[in-house]
């Protein structure tokens, strides 16, 4: 009876042994297998995160600090750059991809464009184009890419099935609907299309929901190295 009792002693204390080595394992195969998919460069090794787009990342109708960018610069512990330009198409963004991105070490980009492209009637198909080669340099230029869905409801639906198909072609990460339920809704809005302080801080909750995972594998991936 001694000899089992002690043999049953022996195999306890080993099982706890392996749980407790196993656990750091578990919880960094829990940490990765947040992340919805497999994305480009998830190992990056860039030191902004640059929040490129129109006047919905400029920030226009709220006041400074109120943007998206900003807030989402309080949510994380990495510098966040707002390169948004107020009426910029995917057109004039092309000509400042360089400057405004891929020269600024990012480890991150989330590109939101097509609302002007739309209002100044640019065909779908060429900010399509511009859009999936901004993708294209900035993974070659080591970063993760995120891709802004700009579509809302019935607004900009034809904008929806394409920026999701860039984000499954080229393995990016995919923020759906940024302006759902802003849009539509006089009390998050500044004028008819704009968000206020609210919208963006609604569109920041979106946009560090979707990333945060990547960002935490790229973290257990730095720090593994």
């Amino acid at each position: 009876m001694v000899k089992n009792s002690r043999k049953s002693s022996v195999l306890r204390r080993k099982k706890k042994i392996i749980l407790l080595t196993a656990y750091p394992l578990l919880l960094i195969t829990l940490l990765i297998g947040c992340a919805k998919r497999e994305i480009t460069n998830i190992d990056s090794s860039g030191k902004n995160i640059i929040c490129f787009g129109d006047s919905v990342t400029y920030g226009y109708g709220a006041a400074p600090g109120e943007d998206y960018p900003t807030v989402l610069a309080g949510m994380i512990d990495i510098p966040v750059i707002n390169a948004g330009i107020d009426g910029d198409t995917s057109i004039q963004a092309m000509k400042r991809l360089e400057p405004d991105v891929l020269d600024r070490d990012p480890l991150l980009v989330i590109i939101e464009f097509g609302g002007n492209d739309f209002l100044r009637k640019i065909p779908r198909e060429t900010t399509i184009e511009n859009i999936t080669e901004m993708v294209e340099r900035i993974q070659k230029k080591g970063a993760m890419v995120v891709v802004a869905d700009i579509s809302a409801g019935i607004f900009l639906t034809e904008y929806h099935s394409d920026l999701l198909k860039i984000a499954k072609d080229n393995e990016t990460i995919f923020v759906p609907s940024i302006l759902k339920g802003i849009i539509t809704n006089p009390n998050m809005k500044s004028d008819f299309f704009h968000p206020n302080a609210d919208g963006y801080k609604m569109i920041a909750h979106r946009v560090y929901r979707e990333i945060r995972p990547y960002l935490n594998e790229n973290i257990l991936l730095r720090t593994n190295k």
